[in-house]
């Protein structure tokens, strides 16, 4: 089985797990970067007028920069990000929409400052269109972490 992680990190804390993950899991890995990167005030979830709280709100697609060389390649795909609002941030969403994920196994896992995974799994179904989503998880380490993915 040919396994990628991709991932949206906000302020590394997912990056750091994920490219750990793939080195010891051997797995490929992608980045999902935003066009436009993140600064510290559009990360502000206190201020309603911060990008973020625009984007969750106005339910806007988030234009992501470059693509996964061979997608179809990949059997299983691990998605890593910061929980927001309960869900994945929408420049995730947005890159799940590029692509054709008929018959690949999907498995999701998020960081978090104090938030749970909530109905994550659910929310980001519809985007993963042809996969099965067959576990969502909220991490807090590199041990957790590897030990979920072997569970998969």
């Amino acid at each position: 089985m040919k396994t990628l992680i991709v991932y949206f990190s906000a302020e590394g804390t997912t990056a750091t797990l994920a490219e750990k993950l793939a080195k010891e899991i051997i797995a490929d890995v992608y980045e999902i970067r935003p066009q436009k990167l993140y600064t510290k005030s559009d990360l502000n979830w206190k201020n309603p007028l911060s990008r973020c709280n625009k984007e969750k709100i106005g339910r806007k697609d988030v234009p992501v920069e470059g693509t996964v060389d061979s997608f179809e390649a990949y059997d299983e795909v691990l998605i890593g990000f910061p929980i927001w609002y309960a869900c994945a941030p929408n420049v995730v969403n947005t890159f799940c929409k590029a692509y054709d994920w008929t018959g690949k196994k999907v498995a999701l896992f998020a960081t978090s400052g104090g938030s749970g995974i909530g109905k994550t799994k659910e929310k980001l179904q519809p985007y993963v269109n042809g996969a099965e989503i067959v576990d969502a998880v909220r991490v807090a380490d590199l041990e957790e972490l590897k030990a979920w993915a072997e569970s998969l």
